[in-house]
């Protein structure tokens, strides 16, 4: 006989096996359905099946879907209608706050020079992270050489070579599209 925390053990062993089992032989049809109520957005569709075999593996335990005293007769059919019903929960949140539109509503743009802003995003991104976790913290956040060294674990030093190295580099990615700094 077998102690009582070990029985339990090997049955909640199992039932994780056959969980597992079942949401590979569902996982491609429960996503298929997803894609048609998420209106073809995949991301969505993965989203809502994700957040269904979570409240289906929620209640696994305690309804004994393959075997058990609350058998269920139609497991895919019960996956199926959590799927709807996770689909219907996430429509009514997003109806309270997000609404998708065609077109971007006039609205007041961002202080600044767009075209400015997008080539210096361009640039950071083609940075080594280092170089550009040194940028951001110095010059978008305004932290001092010694913040910036502590957060990243450089000497001082070290932060103003990367700087000054990091910022020649935006510039020739750049070209001469900045213009001389302001004050020289």
């Amino acid at each position: 006989m077998q102690p009582d925390g070990q029985g339990k053990a090997a049955r909640g062993g199992r039932r994780d096996e056959d969980f597992q089992a079942f949401a590979a032989a569902r996982a491609r049809a429960l996503y298929r359905s997803a894609c048609l109520l998420a209106g073809g957005d995949t991301h969505l569709a993965e989203d809502l099946v994700q957040e269904a075999l979570g409240r289906i593996y929620a209640q696994w335990h305690r309804t004994s879907w393959f075997g058990g005293k609350r058998r269920i007769d139609n497991p895919a059919g019960c996956a199926h209608t959590v799927l709807v019903r996770v689909f219907l929960s996430h429509r009514g949140r997003r109806s309270s706050g997000e609404r998708p539109v065609g077109a971007v509503p006039d609205g007041e743009a961002p202080q600044g020079d767009p075209e400015l802003r997008l080539a210096l995003m361009d640039a950071l991104g083609r940075l080594a992270p280092r170089d550009r976790a040194v940028l951001v913290l110095r010059y978008w956040e305004g932290r001092s050489v010694e913040e910036t060294a502590a957060i990243l674990h450089l000497t001082p030093g070290a932060v103003r070579t990367q700087a000054f190295r990091a910022l020649g580099r935006i510039r020739d990615v750049l070209g001469h599209s900045l213009g001389e700094p302001a004050g020289r």
